[in-house]
């Protein structure tokens, strides 16, 4: 993902509107990127402080956006430690199948 891309989802990460794969390259771009986790500093405290103040409530916007990543990172973990998982199931099944198929054979 370029810099270009990440600014473009910026608004679908604040309205959690993005889907994993995305989500995942998203994450792992402003993770090696500091100019796009800047921008995504102020985009995310301009549009939730804008949302906030209409609303009227207080709000701790830093705190938030770092909830709000931390929360993110911990969805790909699980989401990466499920398809490991998958996958792992899938290789047993491959086995147990080609096993049956051994011994019937025989």
């Amino acid at each position: 993902m370029d810099c270009k891309q990440f600014e473009k989802l910026i608004p679908d990460f604040i309205a959690r509107k993005l889907d994993y794969p995305a989500l995942k390259k998203f994450y792992e771009h402003m993770e090696q990127c500091a100019d796009c986790e800047e921008e995504l500093d102020i985009q995310f405290l301009v549009m939730e402080g804008i949302r906030r103040l209409e609303d009227g409530n207080a709000f701790d916007l830093q705190f938030e956006l770092r909830q709000r990543l931390e929360e993110t990172r911990r969805k790909i973990r699980f989401h990466s430690a499920f398809l490991y998982l998958g996958g792992a199931m899938e290789f047993v099944a491959a086995g147990i199948l080609i096993g049956i198929v051994i011994w019937i054979l025989l």
